[in-house]
C-alpha cells in the first residue's frame, strides 16, 4: 500500500488541526458536498526546517466497501511551507498551490457525501524537501510516485473528521 493511500503516521512535530472540529469529531454541515461544499479552515504548525512545499490530501477510506476504493475528495500540492492557515472555502491561485483532480473528476475541494452512513475523512499533510511541480491533471498515484522518487518526506500529520449528514451541526 502506498504512502497516501493509508493512515499517515505522525512524523516529526508537524501538525494539522481544524478550527471547527477536533480530531475524530463531527465536521460542520458546511463541508458537505450537498451543503455549502467548502473545505474547513485548517491550521498548520511546526513545519520542519528545510521544507520546500506541503501536500494536503482529503480522502474517505470508509467508501471502499461501497465504491471499491478509497475516495479522494481533495488533492493540493506545492503549498507554500510558510502557510499557517488554509482558510475556509480556499480556492488557491496557481502561485499559492496546485489543486489536482479528485474522484469527482474536479480540480477543487469536493466535500463529504457518504451514501450509506457516517464516514471518517482523513486530512493528510506532508512536508517535503522539494516542490513536486506537477500539473493539475496529476492524480494521487502520480503524486505518490513523484514523492517516492523525487522528494524526501520531512514530516507528516493527519486529522480525521467524521461526517454524518443525518446529524446536523450549528455551523
Amino acid at each position: 500500500m502506498s504512502l497516501l493511500a493509508k493512515d499517515l503516521e505522525q512524523q516529526g512535530g508537524l501538525s494539522i488541526t481544524a478550527a471547527d472540529f477536533d480530531d475524530n469529531e463531527q465536521m460542520p454541515d458546511y463541508v458537505g458536498f450537498v451543503n455549502e461544499n467548502e473545505n474547513p479552515e485548517l491550521q498548520i504548525e511546526n513545519v520542519p526546517e528545510g521544507t520546500e512545499s506541503l501536500v494536503l490530501v482529503m480522502d474517505d477510506p470508509d467508501a471502499e466497501p461501497v465504491v471499491g476504493f478509497t475516495f479522494d475528495h481533495w488533492l493540493v500540492w506545492d503549498i507554500d511551507p510558510d502557510t499557517e492557515t488554509i482558510p475556509r472555502g480556499w480556492n488557491p491561485d496557481e502561485d499559492e498551490a496546485t489543486v489536482g483532480y479528485n474522484d469527482f473528476v474536479e480540480t477543487d475541494y469536493s466535500g463529504p457525501s457518504p451514501p450509506d452512513e457516517a464516514h471518517g475523512y482523513r486530512f493528510k499533510l506532508l512536508a517535503l524537501d522539494s516542490k513536486l511541480g506537477l500539473g493539475p491533471e496529476a492524480r494521487k498515484a502520480v503524486i505518490e510516485m513523484t514523492v517516492a522518487m523525487e522528494a524526501e518526506v520531512l514530516g507528516s500529520a493527519q486529522l480525521i473528521g467524521q461526517y454524518d449528514p443525518s446529524q446536523g451541526t450549528a455551523f
